[in-house]
């Protein structure tokens, strides 16, 4: 039996994505070959991997000013591969809005300058930090953020406006909203959550600034490297990318992001109506901060949480758990959670409210 998976990730795909891939795995295109088998520098992955960036062009309106990379280590490694790259006169301003953030201007800290502009963490990271173009500073090298916080369930309705180019970890929200990748010098995303399988690391990052480096960054986690190469300098993660492909293709045949944005703040509205007006569910997140991706909510105790994601478990809701570093629950309802499985959720809150409150 399929369950609703509301997974941080990996999380779910699109079942029509699942069975295309079910049945192209052990014969992709005639090739009498499995994608997960061929050669990276095959002509059928070629296309495969070109078809990928284009799609991505396609439904992120990416211009030819931006390289498109296919790469690895998770967003994870681009807390080192960004100040490597780009901290160039050794200054960085960062803004930290949950634990991602918090790791990202750790690493960079290693490397140069770090300021912390603005950050949430006095109040548990519940809220997006304002912000004003006068905040940062004009000779750093660019300015950090992250989009969408994962553990905490915020985002940011806006981007702040800075004086250098603005660098945005968008893991767990890429794709799920219309967003103008003009206004970013750099967007970088794990794909385990709206993309593909792990494995693999999405960089959009504009070309004048992928030309250089810092002068001890790696070969490996150098732009200008995977640029040259377009993401073939070692063998990259084949199935992820196919994955991503069929993905992207999913998105376009929806009606591309605007629609996806439409279904995913109806689905949000859904829950966050449902828990605004119960007398039992709590969110904590200030309303103008909420993000549409990762709904975090408890019940009056421990005990009943714990209670809730069990009972949940059985009825084919799984992985509600919440993070460690907020306790409850969590409800991850990305591009690929459809609105049925959100309203079996709500179902379940409202029978399990009436037998608990």
């Amino acid at each position: 039996m399929r369950v609703y998976n509301f997974s941080a990730g990996p999380s779910m795909l699109p079942m029509d994505v699942l069975k295309k891939a079910q049945a192209e795995f052990l014969d992709y295109e005639g090739s009498g070959m499995s994608i997960t088998e061929m050669s990276h520098r095959g002509k059928v992955f070629d296309a495969v991997a070109k078809k990928c960036e284009a799609l991505f062009r396609e439904v992120m309106g990416i211009s030819d000013d931006y390289h498109v990379l296919f790469l690895q280590g998770g967003a994870s490694q681009q807390f080192d591969a960004i100040p490597l790259n780009l901290m160039k006169t050794g200054k960085a301003d960062y803004i930290v809005t949950g634990n991602f953030s918090g790791k990202a201007a750790k690493e960079a800290a290693r490397y140069g300058d770090v300021k912390i502009v603005a950050s949430s963490k006095e109040d548990n990271f519940t809220y997006i930090p304002k912000v004003s173009y006068e905040d940062f500073r004009a000779d750093a090298d660019y300015v950090h953020i992250t989009s969408n916080n994962t553990i905490f369930g915020t985002r940011y309705a806006e981007f702040p406006k800075t004086p250098t180019p603005l660098v945005c970890d968008m893991s767990s929200e890429i794709l799920s909203r219309v967003v103008d990748v003009n206004k970013f010098g750099l967007i970088y995303a794990g794909a385990q959550k709206n993309i593909a399988p792990a494995g693999l690391t999405i960089v959009i990052v504009r070309k004048d600034l992928a030309e250089t480096s810092t002068p001890n960054c790696p070969t490996m986690l150098k732009y200008s490297t995977q640029a040259n190469a377009e993401s073939m300098y070692n063998t990259p993660p084949c199935f992820p990318i196919y994955m991503a492909m069929l993905v992207l293709e999913w998105i376009k045949g929806l009606g591309g992001v605007k629609e996806i944005q439409k279904i995913n703040e109806y689905k949000a509205g859904l829950l966050y109506d449902f828990i605004d007006n119960s007398s039992y569910f709590t969110n904590s997140v200030h309303k103008d901060s909420r993000s549409i991706m990762n709904v975090p909510f408890v019940t009056p105790s421990a005990e009943s949480d714990a209670e809730f994601v069990k009972e949940a478990a059985n009825a084919g809701l799984v992985s509600l758990k919440g993070h460690r570093l907020v306790g409850g629950m969590r409800a991850s309802i990305y591009n690929a959670m459809p609105v049925e499985g959100v309203e079996k959720l709500i179902a379940f809150m409202k029978d399990f409210e009436m037998k608990h409150k």
